[in-house]
């Protein structure tokens, strides 16, 4: 756990401290400047005491007047900089770290997206960096200034009186031991915490996604259950770390506490014994507040840092992750690209020992349409998500124009390849605005031809605002129809040399459907296409078909002649000829 600790917090000094250290390096000088000048209030009590009244010098009292309220003035610009300076510095920090983690999220691989929920990858990057004004901004700084002022203020208390200083000594060690104790049994909390934040979070967010299946099944009940089970478990967790917390404070009070008690005894004590005059007595209580309000403030502070670094656990092991265009790996960029795809003996497995396919091996030439059908989860889905290059072959090779995909630097390769899948996503904002999406740059001629090669225009003619439409989130205001041809114009528009239609045609009826037919024959022209369809049908002219059974081609040749054959293909063709 401690090497966790010092791995984290030598991460977070490199990452956010080290290259802000001219504005901490201010920062802390304006903090002692601050501190320092806070003790000239004690001071100028005990000259009040022990000089202007017994002899009644108004000379002296308004020098003193004159420094008392210079100090103070020194001291509200000085707090006044030390917070405008890092506050604003730390949230500018947050701001620019969130950007950083989340182009980080998006460079991640398909398959940590599918072990995540999103909801928890959104608390990760809005929560989890909260902590980080504690770091760059006043936290540490008045954690390294608190510590510089507990110093100064002792060497002026053991000039005061020793041996009052020492006693003090005692209950400030004891408090010490108690809050590094605590500190330690907190941080894992912390680390739990954002855990089940995030959970909670997510499942959330799932559930407002999902409102519509959850009151179709009137089962908003057992949805408020779950949420209220996870809150509960955010509820206990947060109640061990204010325990813990209450036990600082608590201990805090107590051992100061008996700390001042004792002070008051042995102050008396030297008072009456002629060692030690009330101004001095009067100095040594108002230094002591400067000693020991950093050690409690360092209470709270170490809390708050131990809550960031907790934090910061979590984007470090996301930092650290391996991205999915890794450049050591992906080391071959595509200038052009002819579209020869090839599988040689590939095997994948989601799972160890749980292998999906099983040495596939197949050719789709240049400008062909190959075809992917057979039960569900027997592969497809899989063959066209290595493709896509969303997934990774286990052993053998995916080859693009005789270069491994695997190998392929991903931005070459993708922006040559367009993707339609079955409930394809479309973003909150205007119809042209998702057509637009792969070209925000592309003309008005080239989006008219996409809205009409998709023909978009046939319902968005009705429509008031025609392709400024608002859509609404995931396209809700649209049938499944529309959003599947909004879709294939973006598709359009994108025009890649690499098309996987994946169930492209499944949402639509009847007089989309030939629409759409119509406008994937434009499509899929002069470009390697793959199509994935439980209605076989809309295959009948592809170059070859592909029958997938339990992770192998079952069969592979045209419609005809799988047809003559009178094989698996046959019998899915004619179970759906009878339907």
């Amino acid at each position: 756990m401690s090497e966790k600790k010092n791995v984290s917090f030598s991460w977070a000094f490199k990452e956010f401290i080290w290259p802000r250290r001219k504005y901490l390096s201010i920062g802390l000088v304006l903090i002692i400047i601050r501190s320092f000048v806070g003790l000239v209030t004690p001071y100028a009590s005990k000259i009040l005491i022990d000089d202007v009244v017994p002899n009644n010098d108004m000379n002296l009292l308004t020098k003193l007047l004159i420094f008392v309220s210079s100090a103070l003035i020194i001291q509200s610009v000085t707090s006044f900089a030390l917070t405008r300076l890092l506050s604003v510095e730390a949230q500018h920090m947050i701001s620019i770290l969130r950007v950083k983690v989340a182009k980080k999220l998006l460079k991640l691989p398909i398959r940590f997206f599918d072990d995540n929920k999103s909801g928890s990858l959104v608390s990760r990057v809005m929560n989890d960096l909260e902590g980080v004004r504690n770091l760059v901004g006043t936290g540490f700084v008045q954690l390294i200034g608190g510590s510089l002022t507990a110093i100064g203020a002792f060497i002026i208390l053991i000039n005061i009186n020793a041996w009052m200083t020492l006693f003090v000594l005692v209950p400030i060690s004891i408090f010490a031991i108690v809050a590094l104790k605590a500190f330690g049994y907190i941080r894992p909390i912390f680390r739990v915490r954002g855990k089940i934040n995030s959970e909670v979070t997510g499942r959330l967010t799932e559930t407002l996604n999902g409102v519509r299946v959850i009151k179709a099944f009137n089962a908003e009940k057992q949805e408020s259950q779950t949420f209220e089970n996870g809150v509960e478990q955010l509820y206990l967790n947060v109640k061990k770390s204010l325990t813990a917390n209450a036990i600082i404070q608590s201990s805090a009070t107590l051992l100061l506490g008996l700390a001042s008690a004792g002070i008051m005894g042995i102050g008396g004590y030297f008072m009456a014994g002629g060692t030690l005059t009330t101004g001095d007595f009067l100095a040594f209580i108002g230094v002591l507040g400067f000693m020991i309000m950093p050690i409690v403030q360092m209470g709270n502070i170490g809390s708050q840092l131990t809550e960031a670094l907790a934090g910061l656990d979590r984007t470090q092991e996301l930092m650290e992750m391996e991205e999915e265009n890794n450049p050591e790996v992906r080391t071959i960029v595509l200038e052009q690209l002819k579209g020869d795809v090839e599988f040689k003996n590939v095997c994948f497995s989601y799972e160890t020992n749980k292998e999906v396919l099983h040495g596939i091996n197949f050719f789709a030439p240049a400008g062909s349409v190959t075809a992917l059908v057979g039960s569900s989860g027997s592969g497809k889905s899989t063959i066209a998500g290595l493709v896509a290059t969303f997934l990774d072959p286990n052993s053998g090779v995916v080859t693009l124009d005789g270069a491994d995909l695997a190998k392929v630097n991903l931005t070459s390769y993708r922006q040559h390849l367009g993707v339609v899948l079955q409930d394809d996503f479309l973003f909150e904002g205007t119809i042209k605005e998702n057509i637009m999406f792969p070209r925000p740059n592309a003309t008005e001629e080239e989006l008219l031809e996409a809205v009409n090669g998709a023909y978009v225009n046939e319902f968005t003619d009705r429509f008031e605002d025609g392709l400024d439409t608002l859509i609404g989130e995931r396209g809700v205001k649209l049938s499944g129809g529309q959003k599947q041809r909004i879709s294939i114009a973006r598709a359009l528009l994108a025009d890649p040399k690499i098309i996987i239609l994946d169930e492209a045609t499944s949402n639509l009826d009847t007089q989309s459907e030939s629409f759409i037919q119509k406008s994937l024959a434009v499509l899929m022209k002069n470009r390697t296409t793959f199509v994935i369809a439980h209605r076989l049908s809309t295959i009948r002219k592809a170059d070859q078909i592909l029958v997938i059974e339990d992770g192998i081609i079952a069969e592979r040749g045209k419609h005809d002649e799988l047809l003559d054959a009178k094989g698996r293909y046959y019998e899915l063709y004619t179970y759906q000829s009878r339907i």
